[in-house]
């Protein structure tokens, strides 16, 4: 008999791997709240022509298709099955897909739902997606993404919100982190005095990898790509800027004083960086002209999270885009949004083990089992504390002592509970506390105080 298994590029998660998940969901979820986020949810079904084309020919190859139910072959002809030209079989045998992202049906959402909403909308959601990916380490085919957007405003008060947010977030987790900050209109207005503005999309794709790469190796691909020596010696004292973020904007402002996208990109940037330091935040902010990001997207402010003690991708990022629902048909609505990487951070928080141990705790206190009087007086009890908030169980056969302690070990629960003839007639509970060892008698009340510290 074949051994089960499950797709690749997707994953069982444990007891144990759940609660530490749970444990990022609610803090994520938790803090969108604080900051006066509301929750949507989309289904993980969209129609394919709401997802075709909205990710690139590449993101297209992407997207896991669904056969329509029931005789899926009656729209196919005998023709298109003899030519097997995928494309356009999948058109005659797929209406609907997984979704790829959260943006897109945000976007969608918000189109066909312009009439009852309130802008500027603040919506959050947390939610798994799909990609028909190749699976390597870091990569999977299903994962879930926990995004946060603000559409109808062009405020810049929303960028300082949402970097306050991450920095909210990430001081809750025990993480130490750089957020990187950019604006896309200072890499239109490089490649505008450079003299190469038809290149921005190749200069972009050269200086975002320079952490990887080294300056001169990018300075290469450049070459490569047709930018003139000369534009590419123009280029290099913005990438080797160094200093605090008002020097770097001074830098900025005297290379491109004559691009008036650049000009505005830097006073957007300006805005952002006086407002962050006014309300103050734990983590660093720094700006970097090397941050490109998914360029044809954002249209604005672009930034990057990065954890200071792992090595490790980025653990969130974000931008403001201009036209978020234009494929839809609705023009001019602005948005600024953020994602946080739930599986990297579970990875950075695993690696800095930084779980606080209630959080990966699921049962406070079992009570053993002596037989059926005792099971019994040890379920009121049990009902008592669960009143009280505090979770518990009894272990359901009354198998020999050793064993029941042994379960309640390996499942991490901290105290058992001890309830025999002798407790029942004094009308206590033994309590013991597996780590030390230590055994008090408590009254129902003290345990519950005891258990709640």
């Amino acid at each position: 008999m074949q051994k089960p298994s499950i797709p690749k590029g997707t994953r069982d998660f444990s007891p144990e791997e759940m609660a530490k998940r749970n444990y990022i969901f609610n803090t994520i979820k938790e803090t969108f709240l604080l900051y006066g986020f509301s929750q949507i949810e989309t289904p993980a079904l969209e129609n394919l022509s709401t997802l075709m084309g909205k990710y690139g020919d590449e993101g297209d190859k992407l997207l896991f298709k669904v056969l329509n139910s029931g005789d899926f072959l009656k729209n196919a002809t005998d023709e298109q099955l003899l030519e097997r030209n995928c494309p356009r079989l999948t058109n005659a045998l797929c209406e609907k897909g997984l979704r790829y992202d959260l943006t897109v049906p945000f976007a969608r959402y918000v189109v066909q739902h312009r009439n009852e909403l309130q802008f500027p909308f603040k919506r959050y959601q947390i939610q798994p997606v799909w990609r028909a990916d190749r699976p390597q380490k870091g990569r999977y085919r299903e994962f879930y993404q926990c995004d946060a957007d603000v559409v109808g405003s062009d405020s810049l008060l929303n960028e300082v919100e949402l970097i306050s947010l991450i920095d909210t977030v990430f001081k809750k987790f025990g993480v130490r982190i750089v957020i990187k900050l950019n604006n896309r209109k200072i890499l239109s207005g490089i490649a505008e005095v450079i003299g190469a503005p038809d290149k921005i999309i190749d200069i972009t794709v050269a200086i975002d990898k320079i952490d990887k790469i080294g300056i001169e190796n990018v300075n290469a691909e450049l070459a490569e790509k047709g930018i003139s020596q000369e534009a590419i010696e123009t280029l290099r004292p913005l990438l080797t800027m160094s200093g605090t973020n008002s020097e770097k904007l001074d830098t900025l402002r005297s290379l491109l004083a004559s691009s008036e996208i650049g000009l505005k990109g830097i006073e957007e940037l300006e805005f952002v960086i006086a407002h962050v330091g006014a309300i103050g935040i734990h983590s660093t902010l720094e700006l970097d002209v090397s941050l490109a990001r998914g360029l044809n997207y954002y249209t604005g402010s672009i930034l990057e999270v990065k954890a200071c003690d792992v090595q490790i991708g980025s653990i969130t990022g974000g931008g403001r885009y201009d036209n978020l629902t234009g494929v839809f048909g609705m023009d001019g609505v602005s948005g600024v949004g953020i994602s946080f990487g739930a599986d990297r951070i579970f990875d950075v928080l695993n690696t800095l083990n930084l779980y606080p141990a209630d959080a990966i705790t699921t049962t406070k206190v079992m009570f053993c089992n002596f037989g059926d009087s005792e099971s019994t007086h040890c379920l009121s009890l049990i009902k008592q504390l669960r009143e009280s908030g505090i979770s518990a169980e009894i272990y359901p056969d009354s198998a020999k002592m050793k064993k029941q302690i042994s379960f309640a070990d390996t499942k991490n629960i901290p105290y058992v509970a001890i309830v025999g003839e002798s407790e029942i007639a004094e009308g206590k509970i033994a309590l013991k506390h597996l780590a030390t060892g230590v055994q008090q008698k408590l009254t129902i009340d003290e345990l519950i105080a005891e258990l709640k510290k």
